[in-house]
């Protein structure tokens, strides 16, 4: 019989979809990107990430995602532990996870129709499957008619929606959007943030990395500013923070 003490597993709520406890972060150049940062996300909260470029807010979406391990703490995403997550089971983990970019991240060669249903082949969903949901998904989007074209013949407006419809096709339960908007005009902002307020309204959880201080402070969300790799500022319909 060992002796050794079996490590406790940490009991997260189920309402509890992110967590972070006591996270940093440092990289080779032992400068911290995170410090002790401490948080938890309820399952379909809509959640602002705001803060000035080396706040931290980018190196918080990369251990999400999993392309990162913090330095120390512990992070968990729907009661998993990242980690003790193995390498190999990164992507099936990723499955859970919608993500958007401000650079959108379509496959130029291949149409809307194509682009949205490379998330759903992937996983191996059936053609019958895919010819059924890819239309609905655009169609939530507002790009029902446009399934035939290419990006390149689309607004930036209208690319950053086909990439919307690709994150959401597979029905995650968390929307990670980092600066979604910053490759847009005003109205076109507007409209995107029109679209992920209309998803978490469904149930999906979304969490948003952005600079759009007029979006951030029209929306009264819940907004967490982040300053050197801390978190200076948790705040329920929260506004843009100005920091010296």
């Amino acid at each position: 019989m060992s002796l050794l003490k079996q490590p406790k597993e940490k009991k997260i709520p189920s309402e509890d979809i992110i967590v972070l406890d006591n996270v940093s972060k440092s990289y080779a150049t032992g400068a911290p990107a995170l410090n002790g940062v401490s948080l938890t996300v309820k399952q379909g909260e809509f959640v602002f990430i705001v803060g000035d470029s080396g706040s931290g807010k980018s190196t918080l979406i990369k251990l999400l995602l999993r392309e990162l391990l913090p330095t120390s703490g512990e992070l968990y995403v729907n009661g998993q532990s990242l980690v003790d997550l193995k390498r190999r089971n990164v992507p099936k983990y990723r499955r859970n996870l919608g993500v958007v970019f401000q650079d959108f991240r379509l496959l130029k060669d291949r149409n809307v129709y194509e682009n949205v249903a490379f998330a759903q082949r992937i996983i191996q969903v059936p053609n019958r499957e895919i010819r059924k949901n890819v239309p609905s998904i655009l169609s939530v989007v507002g790009l029902a008619g446009k399934y035939k074209a290419k990006p390149r013949q689309l607004s930036g407006g209208e690319q950053q929606r086909v990439a919307l419809a690709r994150a959401l096709i597979n029905r995650p339960p968390i929307l990670l959007c980092d600066e979604p908007t910053g490759n847009l005009d005003p109205k076109n902002s507007w409209e995107i943030m029109k679209l992920l307020e209309q998803i978490n309204k469904k149930g999906t959880t979304v969490l948003v990395v952005t600079h759009n201080r007029e979006i951030v402070n029209e929306m009264q969300k819940r907004v967490i500013t982040m300053k050197k790799g801390i978190i200076v500022s948790d705040e329920e319909k929260g506004g843009y923070i100005d920091e010296d």
